[in-house]
């Protein structure tokens, strides 16, 4: 599981990097809420990094809000999109939630192995 996470995780960095620097006239349309366009990938990116990482916890959570930060100020290289911190902090957001929901869920799995009847 954790090949795969990490293996998701890279393809959505990937993914978010085109989709974030790409021409505005690339961009996939979206009939999303703003927020939920911008948070939800990240907070995905988050959540498949840190089952990928798992010892990793902190490491994991700086990194993928840094990663959103260059990726958001990458922006000014491309003259149809602009780099502004209140996207940046609604992606950083989606990178704490999903960082959260990976702690809660790994803290479940655990408890699960250490409590579960061995026969």
């Amino acid at each position: 599981m954790q090949k795969s996470a990490r293996l998701l995780g890279w393809l959505l960095l990937a993914a978010l990097a085109f989709v974030t620097v790409c021409p505005i006239s690339l961009r996939p349309i979206s009939n999303e809420p703003l927020w939920f366009e911008r948070s939800v990938p990240y907070a995905l990116f988050a959540l498949l990094f840190s089952i990928g990482f798992p010892r990793h916890r902190v490491m994991v959570l700086v990194l993928t809000i840094a990663a959103a930060g260059a990726l958001e100020a990458a922006q000014i290289l491309q003259p149809s999109r602009h780099g502004r911190l209140p996207d940046f902090l609604i992606k950083a957001a989606g990178c704490a939630f999903g960082w959260l929901v990976s702690q809660a869920l790994l803290g479940l799995y655990r408890a699960r192995e250490r409590w579960a009847p061995r026969f």
